[in-house]
């Protein structure tokens, strides 16, 4: 069975505080554990960056979803496609805390990625160091 994914960025409207952003990934996680959708999701308080993976309906109704929300703006798809297997394996959504990061946040992202593509990989590694380095 092929999978659909769609890799984004976007940028935050206004402020959208670390426990709004948590509230808002365990949420996502809850949803998507029922549309069997998988993925990371990355917030520098800035910017959002997220991978979602699953049957090709849901993934493009959740990414509908946020496309519309108003705490996004310039909302990019950097990829879109199918996949043969997931790449975040049964993380329905990982998620790094800005305001309490994790110091291996980017060994963390790097053991999601293990399975993921060259291009997903470089992506939220990049990510990842820029918000590690933001943090101090």
């Amino acid at each position: 069975m092929s999978l659909h994914q769609i890799m984004y960025i976007s940028t935050v409207v206004g402020t959208v505080t670390p426990q709004e952003c948590a509230e808002v990934a365990q949420l996502s996680a809850v949803n998507n554990q029922r549309d069997d959708v998988t993925g990371l999701l990355l917030f520098n308080s800035r910017r959002f960056l997220q991978v979602l993976e699953g049957p090709r309906d849901a993934v493009e109704r959740i990414f509908a979803r946020i496309y519309d929300d108003p705490r996004h703006r310039a909302v990019v798809k950097l990829r879109e496609g199918t996949i043969e297997t997931r790449e975040f394996g049964q993380w329905t959504m990982a998620y790094d805390d800005p305001a309490r990061p994790s110091n291996s946040l980017k060994d963390k992202v790097a053991a999601l990625l293990e399975r993921a593509g060259p291009s997903t990989r470089a992506h939220f590694i990049g990510s990842a160091d820029l918000h590690r380095s933001a943090a101090r």
